[in-house]
């Protein structure tokens, strides 16, 4: 918890104020059973004054019990507000934080924590951990004051009183260790319980139109079912050894109070003691025991802050797998060169590219074809350092990709990928997302070149569009086209294509192509495609086969020497013939 506390240091002031209105709102509590005592003792039944009454005394004593009440009620209330002040804003740093530490993440790291983990450390124990800090604040100072002053009060009335504490003291103390010591292991489950539901929810409202057209609600319906009943049946657990707190204290403070009671009867007819005098002992044992009842609830508060405390320090002390480099670096023509590149998912072991060696020369379009699982994708998501190669090295430019600052290397790549992933936000947003300075006509220029123009003016706003989440209320080829008209109003000096054509028509494809050529002229332009059509006019075509490069050439250098290529021309060629003599 040694980072947690460095977030907590910068609202101490405001943690003090709390600290100190709440001891002053318990002080005010201590001090009404006195002026109790002194109504009933002196202004009622006349103790002092031969049995006569005192009403000016009753009265005067209500008119200051008044204010005091007042008082205690404002020292409450500023105690409360101070104490949101502290844990409103501790919360919203390590949220903040731990969000900015997740957007630095690695796909490696993301999927070693899982979305549905991220998501609840983000929000269920961000909120635990704040409650603990609030609960330690007040409540914490709130029962110990209670505990300790109402003790030097009730000993002050009378030392028999301690009697009855120091019998029912032991009783809650094994209460509260018995309850604390049997849900503490309980909570860690019942957070790594809400990581499941949440990945499954997560899973199922992304993927809602996969689970609908293979009609799985059922099949998913039955695994939120059993990852909710885990947890349900987690926190009954913890809600049942909760359950033997209250009762016990409650039987243990009845208990209490009837021994005072007794303990005052026989004082008073002995003379020793006024009926006042019982009534605030009667209180002050309630407030000690009540007391006693908030600080065993703030036992199982800390037990569950303290879990997901250890949860969160495990994001906020993460560091990102992949470090900025240190090399200064500026603006080149777009070159790349592989140098004996490997590369094997983490955890995976099986190598997925094999000794690659490739030279990309600047403004080169570089088409790459393979069947699938050949190794494209990774081959690209390792330019932009998505992922770091396990062996060789990547030169951007004559610089080891390393070597960049991440957020450098990125600015000089734009990525366009098969799934095009669109925010709940306008089209215009959407487009201008990697240069938010962009003017109209630089994102009407890229939408033209995309071929997403025309059809953006027929929305209903044009480009002042709401789109929906993950982009729902538009087509594939209509995201798709959005989301290169991203790519290309970003400018990068070097342009990826992952299969981000998939969802276009050959017409429309070409048209993007020749409004490149046109518009975007220079960049250096990598092409992943399933289609031969796709990558037919590149400079250069890359065929990958199982990892390694099966041949790399024009079009009609690899018609006449590459079987590989040969054959994949022929499957689509078979095919679009088959579906011409179908038509």
């Amino acid at each position: 918890m040694k980072t947690m506390w460095s977030y907590l240091k910068k609202y101490w002031f405001f943690a003090l104020l709390a600290s100190a209105f709440m001891v002053a709102e318990v002080f005010v509590d201590l001090y009404q059973p006195r002026m109790m005592e002194t109504i009933v003792d002196r202004g009622v039944l006349g103790i002092g004054s031969g049995g006569v009454s005192d009403v000016n005394l009753v009265v005067s004593t209500g008119i200051r019990m008044i204010f005091v009440v007042l008082a205690g009620c404002a020292f409450g209330i500023c105690s409360a507000i101070f104490t949101n002040i502290t844990g409103q804003n501790f919360g919203n740093d390590i949220r903040k934080k731990c969000f900015s530490n997740i957007m630095h993440f690695s796909f490696q790291q993301t999927d070693d924590f899982t979305t549905g983990s991220l998501v609840t450390r983000i929000t269920n124990d961000v909120t635990q951990v704040q409650q603990l800090v609030m609960q330690m604040i007040r409540g914490f100072v709130r029962c110990m004051m209670f505990f300790v002053g109402g003790t030097i009060a009730l000993l002050s009335l009378d030392l028999s009183f301690g009697m009855i504490i120091a019998c029912a003291f032991p009783v809650i103390l094994i209460d509260v260790i018995f309850v604390v010591w049997r849900t503490n292991p309980l909570f860690l489950l019942l957070q790594n319980s809400l990581d499941k539901v949440n990945g499954i929810m997560q899973e199922n409202v992304s993927g809602a139109r996969v689970v609908k057209a293979f009609v799985q609600e059922k099949t998913e319906q039955s695994r939120f079912d059993a990852a909710n009943q885990t947890l349900v049946d987690t926190q009954f657990n913890v809600q049942m050894m909760l359950s033997f707190l209250r009762p016990v204290m409650n039987i243990v403070l009845n208990i209490a109070v009837v021994g005072i009671i007794y303990v005052g009867m026989v004082q008073v007819r002995q003379g020793s003691a006024a009926p006042g005098t019982v009534m605030a002992a009667i209180t002050y044992i309630s407030q000690i025991l009540n007391g006693m009842m908030m600080l065993a609830m703030i036992f199982q508060t800390l037990s569950r802050g303290l879990v997901s405390g250890r949860r969160l320090e495990e994001v906020l002390t993460a560091e990102p797998a992949l470090a900025d480099g240190k090399g200064d670096t500026g603006p080149g023509p777009g070159s790349i060169s592989f140098k004996n590149v490997s590369f094997d998912y983490p955890d995976n072991g099986a190598k997925v590219l094999h000794n690659i060696n490739l030279e990309i020369r600047p403004g080169e379009t570089l088409g790459v074809i393979g069947a699938t699982g050949s190794g494209k994708t990774s081959l690209v998501n390792l330019i932009p350092r998505f992922y770091d190669v396990t062996e060789g090295a990547i030169e951007v430019d004559g610089i080891n990709v390393k070597d960049y600052k991440l957020a450098e290397l990125r600015e000089k790549v734009t990525l366009c990928l098969q799934k095009s992933e669109l925010f709940a936000t306008t089209i215009r947003d959407n487009i201008s997302l990697g240069k938010k300075d962009a003017t109209e006509e630089e994102i009407i220029r890229a939408a033209k070149a995309a071929q997403a123009h025309d059809f953006i003016l027929q929305q209903k706003d044009g480009y002042d569009t709401e789109v929906a989440e993950r982009g729902m209320s538009l087509s594939g080829g209509q995201r798709q086209r959005i989301a290169i008209s991203r790519a290309l109003l970003k400018e990068a000096e070097i342009l990826i294509f992952d299969d981000s054509t998939s969802a276009l028509d050959l017409r429309t494809e070409a048209d993007l192509y020749k409004a490149l050529d046109r518009d975007y002229a220079g960049m250096t332009r990598i092409i992943i495609a399933q289609r031969i059509a796709s990558v037919k006019n590149a400079d250069r075509i890359l065929v990958l086969d199982g990892g390694r490069i099966s041949a790399l050439g024009s079009h009609d250098e690899l018609m006449e020497t590459s079987p590989v290529y040969q054959e994949i021309y022929e499957s689509q060629l078979k095919l679009h013939e088959g579906k011409g003599g179908a038509a």
